[in-house]
């Protein structure tokens, strides 16, 4: 099983226990402001999403991360690498993204675990090239991709709810500079 510790937190595959919480963050429309067309999500469609995710890893060799705060035990939500499929024309790519519960923000979580996923995509998963799609006016997400040394590729529009989106990407020999 692929788990990663950071100073704060557990990086770590998906549980039976984590439906609950993620459910919680999910129908936070804080949260989902700047995911797809911003609905909230229900139990239901947490799970089906936790499957797919499972799935991925099982495909792909990546995935998405739940992320559990080291000190509580408390599921924070979740970094890792996906497929960006929702945007074709950025394929082939492979996406880093995060998720987490508001009372999380502001304190580095993000930040903290998405430079664990981008460690994990460039060395242990041998990627040579990592994308990163926000929606735009998503200054906080955007903010975790200039910290983990990402620049902005290109602007573009979401294919389905055409909103704009900002592409940021970094590649290996950028990574180990």
């Amino acid at each position: 099983m692929t788990e990663i510790h950071t100073p704060r937190l557990l990086l770590r595959r998906w549980t039976d226990d984590d439906l609950a919480p993620l459910a919680e963050i999910n129908a936070d429309p804080e949260v989902m402001r700047w995911i797809g067309d911003g609905s909230v999500r229900d139990l239901e469609q947490t799970a089906e999403a936790i499957e797919r995710w499972e799935d991925e890893w099982d495909e792909e060799g990546f995935g998405l991360f739940a992320v559990e705060l080291l000190a509580s035990g408390e599921l924070a939500g979740f970094t890792g690498l996906s497929v960006p499929t929702f945007l074709p024309e950025v394929l082939p790519a492979v996406e880093i993204g995060w998720r987490l519960g508001t009372q999380f923000w502001g304190q580095g979580y993000a930040s903290e675990a998405a430079h664990a996923a981008l460690e994990f995509a460039l060395e242990d998963r041998g990627l040579d090239r990592v994308v990163s799609i926000a929606r735009v006016g998503n200054d906080a997400s955007e903010n975790v991709m200039r910290k983990l040394g990402m620049t902005p590729e290109r602007v573009t529009t979401h294919p389905v709810y055409g909103h704009p989106l900002r592409v940021h990407a970094i590649d290996l020999t950028e990574y180990q500079a």
